[in-house]
């Protein structure tokens, strides 16, 4: 039986403070890392945004690059567990051309993911750092895990196998990554508008990967995936609260 992650994230709430507290702190400090960059954001910025003392959001983490490696943690434990609800909601979503387009989504809508993926490399090694160990456990188990969903896909006839997995996994991140980074170059070809963008990356994803979609193929698929993401965004939690002190 997978675990309950509702539960489980109601329970992260309650430790982090069931007023709310440890929220606003994180929800300012990620306004700030957006806005003014890490190394411009202070402690008392961020506790003057939340409306707390400076006291208050030490009580919780003991240092800035805590406080800062949560907001990243909790930003991408959010996107990998939207990920695994929508393939539960919709057996389609496990494909990789509509997984892709909601990821584009979820990376234009929340500037803190942006920063968690393409932020100051000095900033975002010195929080790896912070997290000894654990930050690059977490990439490792992702990458586990985006092999695993390809495995899947191959397994069910959902996806081509004209080239090897590790080959085409590949090919599929390096597509990601080309969309993600072409807008900030202001090239005048880039769609305004991030619904078409996304709506390109669909397109190009279902036709050099995907073969016609069968039903049952999906729904086995979906279930087994879902849980891979699942217990994901489980470990991003287990780690987010191993930086906040409650």
């Amino acid at each position: 039986m997978q675990p309950d992650t509702a539960a489980t994230v109601d329970r992260a709430e309650r430790d982090r403070g069931g007023d709310g507290r440890a929220d606003r702190i994180l929800d300012a400090a990620g306004e700030l890392l957006t806005t003014l960059g890490y190394r411009r954001v202070t402690i008392e910025d961020v506790a003057r945004r939340a409306d707390v003392g400076k006291g208050t959001v030490y009580l919780h983490w003991k240092t800035k690059d805590a406080l800062f490696l949560s907001v990243l943690l909790r930003a991408k434990g959010r996107a990998i567990g939207a990920q695994g609800r929508r393939m539960t909601a919709d057996p389609a979503e496990v494909l990789l051309s509509r997984m892709a387009r909601a990821m584009y989504l979820d990376f234009t809508d929340d500037p803190v993911v942006r920063v968690g993926y393409f932020g100051d490399a000095e900033t975002l090694g010195r929080l790896s750092r912070t997290a000894l160990g654990g930050f690059e456990e977490l990439r490792a188990e992702a990458s586990r895990v985006s092999v695993e969903h390809l495995r899947l896909l191959r397994e069910h006839g959902l996806v081509t196998t004209d080239l090897d997995l590790e080959t085409q996994l590949y090919a599929f991140h390096a597509t990601m990554t080309g969309f993600f980074l072409l807008p900030t170059f202001g090239a005048p070809f880039v769609p305004k508008q991030a619904e078409a963008q996304a709506d390109t990356l669909e397109h190009t994803v279902r036709t050099a990967f995907e073969t016609t979609p069968d039903p049952g193929g999906l729904a086995a698929a979906a279930s087994e995936a879902a849980a891979l993401y699942q217990r994901l965004e489980e470990r991003y939690l287990a780690e987010l609260h191993r930086h906040f002190r409650a």
